[in-house]
């Protein structure tokens, strides 16, 4: 649910192996109402939910493999649970054969349909021992979820035609990693992961690199020193995730965000993140400021993604005009890439409080990732003035599905498509800017120039 990239201690919050809740079918609730116990198959997941009076007990399901997955406890308030950070909500129907599942950290919804019993593979886990069983689980669990294959031109039986003559009993823990890594590097998609504890491998879309701590400090550092010299007002929020000033060409201001995640380390929850964030914009967007604002520069060049939902409240803080960001859709039919959940809609509402809603230039590149890329699409339909600036952002969008295999290795992979208004979506190639310009090259660092920076300066200055 919530989305990073680039290193395998930022897996997805979900993604946490526990023990079983034992399933209960019942369909009332004690005071009479419709209960959520029991089980559920999720629409386009691959997902199976065991619930009861103790929690959640994820199953990762595939047409050969039932695995244990993330295990949340149920919270004070009826039909939510919690795990690690995340606060999960089902929500049953009134026929109490259908549910919505939600998690604060994402946006949209899951469909839930009642089941009346665990599938048969969820009682013969495959052999955690057999390095073939792990290879059968890594693969059916891309051909079942995977919705990228025909737009990147790969024959996903072919792979499989290839690599699994390789794989026997004694193939090793250290081989199978290397076959797996060989496998997922035609996708170069930012959300394919191999995990092995700390060992982790992916490939991103060529020409582009995914953030790093180290990159995140000499690129603030070179903006700060080159582009924020003259500016006043500079502050940093959000454990330096944010920084916002006012540019030396009066008028303008300048907000980056590195990430749409890590805001508060003291406490990992929705709620700690998104008070960060509010607090940090109601610190900027005063009333005095707003007033003056004539253009706002928003800088994502270097953002590794997080939760969507924390790029939707800043979309409400830009609009005093209800829009859609875009729609989601999931895959949804094991043998049938072409088929998907029904498009729902991602609102922005006009937040109730401080906002700017004047003109935006948004500046991007191939190091804008995930939620960095949702946030950047919520804006391409804002209503008012929004030039993007840069480069096309990576390219991949949906939230992260962490499968377990058999052994204990793991795997990252998306299964999610987010829609334009015209029903398009921008997975592989990324968003395109409307003006490009290079984005922190070496001779842009070389030659002391941001020429993206500039321009987006020169276009709001003009009002072109």
């Amino acid at each position: 649910m919530r989305k990073a990239v680039g290193t395998a201690a930022l897996l997805v919050a979900l993604a946490v192996p526990a023990v079983g809740a034992a399933p209960d079918t019942s369909a009332t609730s004690s005071t009479g109402g419709v209960s959520a116990t029991g089980l559920w198959r999720m629409d386009g997941y691959g997902t199976v939910l065991a619930i009861d009076g103790h929690g959640v007990q994820e199953y990762q399901t595939t047409a050969v493999s039932c695995l244990k997955g993330y295990f949340a406890t149920a919270a004070p308030k009826p039909g939510t649970y919690d795990v690690e950070g995340a606060v999960i909500t089902v929500r049953p129907a009134p026929d109490g054969a259908h549910a919505r599942f939600g998690v604060d950290v994402a946006v949209g919804h899951r469909q839930l349909r009642r089941i009346g019993s665990l599938p048969a593979a969820c009682t013969r886990p495959p052999a955690a021992d057999d390095p073939r069983a792990a290879f059968d689980v890594f693969w059916q669990s891309f051909e079942e979820n995977y919705p990228f294959f025909a737009a990147k031109g790969i024959d996903w039986h072919a792979v499989r035609d290839r690599y699994r003559p390789l794989v026997h009993q004694d193939t090793t823990r250290a081989r199978l990693f290397d076959i797996f890594s060989r496998m997922i590097t035609p996708l170069h998609d930012a959300h394919v992961l191999v995990l092995d504890g700390d060992r982790h491998y992916g490939v991103p879309r060529p020409g582009t690199v995914v953030p790093t701590e180290e990159l995140n400090d000499k690129v603030k550092k070179f903006v700060v020193e080159r582009d924020l010299a003259q500016a006043t007002h500079r502050q940093d929020f959000a454990d330096g995730l944010i920084t916002y000033a006012d540019l030396k060409q009066r008028g303008l201001g300048y907000l980056r965000i590195a990430s749409f995640d890590g805001y508060d380390r003291d406490d990992p929850s929705y709620t700690a993140q998104l008070a960060e964030l509010d607090r940090a914009l109601d610190t900027v967007l005063t009333p005095a400021r707003t007033r003056a604002l004539r253009g706002l520069v928003i800088d994502l060049r270097l953002n590794g993604g997080g939760s969507d939902a924390l790029g939707i409240r800043i979309a409400q803080r830009l609009t005093d005009t209800p829009y859609v960001a875009y729609s989601k859709r999931a895959r949804n039919d094991p043998a049938d890439p072409t088929r998907h959940t029904r498009p729902e809609p991602i609102p922005v509402t006009p937040y109730h409080g401080p906002g700017y809603t004047g003109p935006v230039a948004l500046l991007t590149g191939g190091s804008t990732v995930s939620a960095g890329e949702t946030f950047t699409q919520a804006l391409i339909d804002r209503p008012g003035r929004t030039v993007r600036i840069g480069q096309p952002t990576q390219g991949v969008f949906s939230d992260v599905m962490t499968r377990a295999l058999p052994n204990g290795m793991a795997v990252w992979l998306p299964n999610e498509e987010y829609l334009t208004r015209t029903g398009t979506t921008f997975d592989g190639t990324g968003i395109p800017p409307q003006i490009t310009e290079p984005v922190f090259t070496d001779e842009e660092f070389t030659k002391g120039r941001d020429s993206a920076f500039d321009r987006a300066v020169q276009v709001l200055r003009s009002g072109h």
